[in-house]
């Protein structure tokens, strides 16, 4: 009888029945040429798993056991179950590693994307989820009901350090909420980290003294890992509630890492998705947005971007609703687990801040740069007219009705009306 060789088949089983501890990956799975869906789907789990290219002598029961299978296939999407002990507990980048590791290079796959993952609560409570939340935020800032309001200052890279306080200064005093550093301003020559994170908490302390709001600033600690802790402790010291972290490009360990340095310095983290697009944009190959979501909050994030739908960066609705939801929810599997702000931002002005919101609703961070610094009478303006367009809707009066009593507000609808500017 010819050795069997090739055994890739032997991982999937439409009999299976999944355990409520396996992890469960959803892919979506185009064979290459000359490969049918259940050879391709037998690969993929085969790969992330205990398999190997040919029969081995040395597969004890045991290590059958470990086998993922692939057990449902509809059309191009596969489900393949992982039992628990294949993966380490509080282990971001092991499980990553496992089920979304060489399969991607394989070639019996034309392509492969990973949509989604249904996570074993046991492994998902392994880690510290949210420290904060949508409600330990808003107890922080003292806002209860409206949304919060953030500005990246303008031009985003090139102000000096006091240049840079000065613009948050003037967001804070027309009625914002949170200043924001641009995810790839760190500590350049022209805007060295320490002091700007001394000038501009000098410029927030004033600025809440004389709103009587609270006011904070979410600065960009990303960097090696053992800086970013040296500039989150620097944060703690000169009074600061938040980091933020470009949590793709700094890495999963990194910011498992920094979740338990804020856990100690009672800080919160607001999450950049700098690099993102270049494996969740393709439909077909990468891995979704979803599922980049669904980590940041099983770590342990506090506020996440997921688009605008009306914005200039690409996203549908659907997905950005998507996303909402799995930063939100309480169902499947997250009930306890703290849930996560979601940010929008990217082209956003007063005039989308109505379609914005009857979309998003108001739990959500709205982030506004180019619409508050390219106002015509300049940003400390442009905050106040982002300021009462939220005023506006929470209020439900009409903007155009609004802005009668609102120059700032009248200037900007004057400037952008209602457009999407891509």
């Amino acid at each position: 009888m010819e050795e069997k060789v090739e055994w890739y088949l032997d991982f999937v089983d439409f009999s299976y029945r999944a355990k409520n501890d396996d992890l469960i990956a959803k892919f979506k799975i185009k064979p290459a040429k000359g490969f049918s869906i259940d050879e391709a789907a037998g690969r993929v789990a085969s790969e992330s798993s205990v398999g190997t290219w040919t029969t081995l002598a040395s597969l004890t029961p045991s290590v059958k056991e470990l086998m993922a299978k692939a057990y449902k296939i509809d059309n191009s999407f596969v489900w393949v179950a992982y039992p628990y002990t294949l993966f380490e507990p509080r282990n971001m980048p092991q499980i990553l590693s496992s089920i979304a590791g060489n399969i991607f290079g394989m070639k019996a796959i034309a392509s492969l994307r990973l949509e989604d993952v249904v996570w074993p609560e046991k492994l998902m409570r392994s880690f510290k989820g949210p420290k904060f939340g949508v409600e330990g935020i808003r107890d922080l800032l003292k806002v209860t009901k409206r949304p919060l309001l953030a500005s990246v200052p303008k031009p985003k890279l090139g102000l000096t350090h006091k240049e840079h306080a000065a613009y948050g200064y003037d967001a804070w005093i027309g009625g914002l909420d949170l200043l924001k550093d641009d995810e790839n301003l760190t500590s350049q020559s022209f805007n060295n980290f320490e002091f700007r994170a001394k000038e501009t908490f000098r410029m927030r302390d004033k600025a809440e003294k004389e709103t009587g709001e609270r006011k904070s600033y979410l600065i960009n600690i990303t960097s090696e890992t053992k800086e970013m802790i040296r500039r989150a402790k620097l944060v703690k010291e000169l009074g600061g509630e938040y980091v933020m972290i470009d949590i793709i490009t700094s890495g999963w360990s990194a910011l498992q890492t920094l979740r338990d340095v804020c856990d100690e310095l009672g800080l919160a983290i607001h999450a950049h998705r700098a690099f993102h697009a270049a494996f969740t944009r393709s439909i077909e190959h990468g891995m979704s947005m979803n599922l980049v979501a669904e980590i940041s909050r099983i770590i342990g994030v506090d506020q996440l971007h997921i688009g605008t739908v009306v914005g200039k960066l690409e996203a549908s609705k659907e997905e950005v609703l998507t996303l909402k939801e799995k930063l939100t929810t309480s169902r499947n599997g997250w009930k306890g687990m703290k849930k996560v702000f979601p940010v929008s931002s990217g082209g956003l002005h007063v005039g989308l801040i109505p379609r914005l919101l009857s979309m998003l609703g108001t739990d959500i961070v709205v982030q506004v740069g180019g619409g508050v610094w390219g106002h015509p009478s300049g940003g400390r303006a442009g905050a106040r007219a982002l300021r009462d367009a939220i005023d506006s809707y929470m209020n439900n009066i009409p903007l155009d009705e609004y802005a009668k009593k609102s120059r700032e507000l009248r200037e900007a609808l004057q400037k952008w009306g209602r457009q999407t500017y891509i």
